[in-house]
């Protein structure tokens, strides 16, 4: 009987979902409702308005938190404890289920596209409203990333070094630029080639790329044997020097 019971109220409930706009969305708020109903009385170690001896603590309210997700954005009303405090898991797991997401962000605002535009593509994929301070969060994590490439320790020999200079244009205090990137492309010992350095300077020239060599040795480049370049007369100065 109990089953027949359950039974009919699940397809109660999917046929309300259905007649929803968005059902999957619908369904999506639903569960994360009862999901956060079931770890918040095994957490209190009783269900909400009833009565037990074996209560550990009690509800107090609850707290609005925007929840973006894939389907869109959710607004959930997390139900607050008096000790012990209350974050869904589903929450505490989002910076890894939702990386999809902030990876667009990130791959949009490489590319240089505007926060308002970032705006547009995060309301075709369900997000509302991110703002120019959410990008910016959102794209530190590159900056790390960039960071702990520049300056990671050289542990291989690398005994060929290709050098070259690229000019590109790069937002710089408001203005766009041209700059000089200067790029490293080591050879180890097994042939393999990788790249050591990718650093941008205003223009070609001796003291940068003095300065650049002086940054791979801090950071263990050794035993170099051959270097190949262009005949740049500062990049030629600056290997013989270093």
């Amino acid at each position: 009987m109990t089953k027949t019971k359950d039974s009919t109220f699940f397809e109660n409930k999917l046929l309300d979902f259905i007649a929803e706009p968005d059902p999957l969305y619908s369904m999506m708020q639903w569960l994360t409702e009862q999901l956060m109903e079931i770890e918040v009385s095994k957490k209190a170690n009783a269900q909400k308005g009833i009565h037990s001896s074996e209560r550990k603590t009690y509800r107090c309210g609850t707290r609005l938190r925007r929840f973006d997700t894939r389907l869109g954005t959710m607004y959930l009303l997390i139900p607050k404890l008096r000790e012990g405090g209350y974050i869904p898991f589903f929450v505490t797991e989002k910076r890894r289920s939702e990386q999809a997401l902030i990876e667009v962000v990130q791959e949009a605002w490489i590319n240089g596209i505007s926060t308002r535009k970032i705006d547009r593509l995060a309301k075709s994929l369900g997000i509302e409203n991110i703002s120019a301070s959410q990008v910016s969060e959102i794209s530190k994590g590159l900056d790390d990333m960039v960071t702990e490439f520049r300056t990671r320790t050289l542990e291989e020999e690398y005994p060929v070094l290709w050098i070259d200079a690229l000019y590109e244009k790069i937002r710089d205090q408001d203005r766009c630029q041209n700059k000089a990137i200067m790029v490293v492309k080591g050879i180890n010992l097994q042939g393999m080639p990788q790249i050591l350095a990718i650093e941008p300077f205003n223009e070609e020239s001796e003291e940068n790329y003095v300065s650049l060599f002086a940054s791979l040795k801090d950071r263990g480049l050794k035993k170099v044997w051959l270097c190949v370049s262009d005949a740049h007369r500062g990049l030629q100065n600056a290997i013989r020097k270093e």
